[in-house]
Parts: structure tokens; sequence; C-alpha cells
């Protein structure tokens, strides 16, 4: 079988290996697309911290079983499936206290140990989580951001009745507004520089677009919400103007949840943090529950994926992919690669 392996910044290959045995508790997975992230493209660039090389890519996925082990029950060929693609040791106090997904020696598939992205996959089939029959494999595949953004709003508590702000309109922001809305929001409000991201939103069905670079954020957030601003502010940028509109637009006692990356270290006033007694609550990746719940939503239409779709390509043609995402920058929201197709 055919096995991606980016073996340098920019550079992939494809090598034959052949299909691994499985073991009692195995499953095997053909794989039928994989979502290109963010993250991803920091690797492609050289520019992920945590990601030696050469590598094996694929941690948005989705696929159908070919084969399962003698001990798997409750899996059968020809179930579609997504991966969860975080391995944990299991012994550390955050997975011995229900947070495995922060776990001590945390190894994401695709970045520190070998993802999904092969003709065939084997993991464990405790990792691996059944999609319903209807559901197409491009939206199993973004299954993965979906419960990034199911998580991220999860810590905001019980948000129905909210305004919420999310700034940055990517496609995690773009999930994490809708799943805002999913999960009884009032109204979401989202922001970005690019009218083409807030077009996708529209689409999406998100309230309120807002483009910072043509209307003042704040008078936008008085003319929505009123004078009460933002219930609940997220971040899905990772930049340090982002972060300070966050602090400098939030009401007194607001929770503002930090989900984007910050390749650079921000400058932010923490003075103005303790004065208005604001909190900042980080977010990583998700918990299994949290794919359920988003299976769920998408499933019920609560969440439509669709708009971000942008477009496939070939397996073979997973430089271009790179390429392509370069080329477009903000006119591309979520690209695919068709490993295999039926």
């Amino acid at each position: 079988m055919k096995q991606e392996v980016m073996t340098a910044p920019g550079k992939i290959e494809f090598h034959d290996i052949p299909i691994p045995e499985l073991k009692q508790n195995d499953v095997l997975v053909k794989m039928m697309r994989i979502g290109v992230c963010g993250s991803d493209i920091h690797v492609y660039h050289g520019k992920h911290p945590y990601t030696d090389y050469p590598v094996t890519q694929g941690h948005e996925v989705s696929g159908k079983i070919e084969k399962i082990g003698s001990n798997v029950k409750n899996l059968k060929p020809g179930d579609k499936v997504t991966i969860l693609p975080q391995v944990v040791c299991d012994q550390c106090y955050p997975c011995t206290h229900g947070k495995y997904h922060i776990c001590d020696d945390l190894k994401v598939m695709g970045f520190q140990t070998t993802g999904a992205a092969s003709e065939f996959f084997k993991v464990d089939s405790e990792k691996v989580i059944k999609l319903p029959d209807d559901m197409t494999y491009e939206q199993g595949a973004m299954i993965e951001p979906c419960a990034v953004a199911v998580h991220a709003v999860s810590r905001g508590g019980d948000i129905s009745g909210f305004n919420v702000l999310v700034l940055g309109a990517g496609p995690i922001g773009n999930l994490v507004g809708q799943t805002a809305k999913a999960l009884g929001a009032s109204a979401v409000m989202i922001t970005d520089f690019s009218d083409f991201r807030l077009e996708i939103a529209k689409k999406a069905g998100i309230d309120f677009t807002i483009n910072p670079t043509k209307q003042d954020l704040s008078e936008e957030i008085g003319k929505v919400f009123g004078p009460s601003k933002a219930d609940l502010i997220i971040e899905c940028v990772g930049s340090n103007n982002t972060i300070d509109a966050a602090i400098n637009n939030a009401r007194k006692g607001t929770d503002i949840i930090v989900v984007g990356v910050f390749g650079v270290k921000p400058i932010i006033d923490l003075g103005f943090v303790q004065d208005r007694e604001l909190r900042l609550i980080g977010t990583l990746m998700y918990q299994s529950d949290d794919y359920l719940k988003a299976i769920e939503l998408v499933d019920s239409g609560k969440i439509k994926l669709e708009p971000l779709m942008t477009i496939h390509f070939p397996f073979e043609d997973y430089s271009r992919a790179y390429k392509y995402i370069d080329d477009k920058k903000d006119k591309v929201m979520k690209v695919f690669i068709d490993v295999n197709n039926e």
C-alpha cells in the first residue's frame, strides 16, 4: 500500500509498505478522506514546534472498516468511521483525573506519531468512532474540527441565551460560531479581515459578520448586543490583535475562551484582565464525548459543513494541495485529500 511521508518541510514522498497485520483489538481502516488543517500547514512549512521529520500526516480523517481483530465486537467491516488521533499515557495526573486530552505525554497522529495518510491504517478499536451510514466521507473527515469547536464552546459552560462574539472566521472560528448557535446561543457575531470568509459564515447561518478593517468592532457590538455587550468571547486566530480585541471589548466579568494557537507570545494588558475580573480560559482538542456531540450536531443539520468545503485533491497530489492553500490564502476553507474512492 502507499503511505505519504513528509521527509522535510515542503517535501512529500510516497512509500510502498505492507498492509499492516492486526492484533486482536485492532481495526484496519480503508482511508477515504483527509482534511488539511492549519497545523498541517505549519508542518509543511517547518514551523510546527512539536513535529520532527519524517512524519506521516493525517488526523482529520474518515474511512471504512476493512478488517477487524478477533476481540473487536462493536464494529464490523463496511462501517463508516472516523478516528480519535490522540495517543495518551493513561498514567499522568490529567489521564487519571478524566482529562486525557491534556495528557502530560500527549502525542497526536500526524505530528508526534504516525498519521493516517495511507491507503490503509491500523488503529486500536478504542480510537475508532462509527459514523452514521448516510454521513458523507467529507463530513466524516470534518468531525475532528467540529469536536474542537464543541469542546471549546463547552469550556464556557451553559451558553443558552448568550450573545457570543467569535474572533476569526476561518474553519475553526466558523465551526465555533455554528456550534455556539447549535448549543443554545441567542446570537453569534463573527469577525474577520477576509470578506470571503465572512460570506462563508453567512452561508453557514452565523447571525452577524463584521470586518474590523471596515467597521468599528466596539460600535457594532453595541449596536447588535446592546450595552451589555457579549456574554462570551471566543478567540480563534492566535494573534496579538485579536486577543487585545477580546480583552478590550469584554464586559466586566466576561469569560474569554482562547482557541487560537499563538505562534508568537502575545503582549496583553493583564492589569485590565485583573481589574475587570476577566477570565482567560484555554482549550485543547477534545474527548470522545465531544466527537459524539459533533456527529449529532452535523447529522441533525445544526452544523452545516458544505459551505466550508473548498476543493479535493487525489492522494498522489498531496503536495499540490499545500501549494493551492498557499496560493489562495484566505480564499480557501477546507481542502480534502481523496485517499481512496468508492
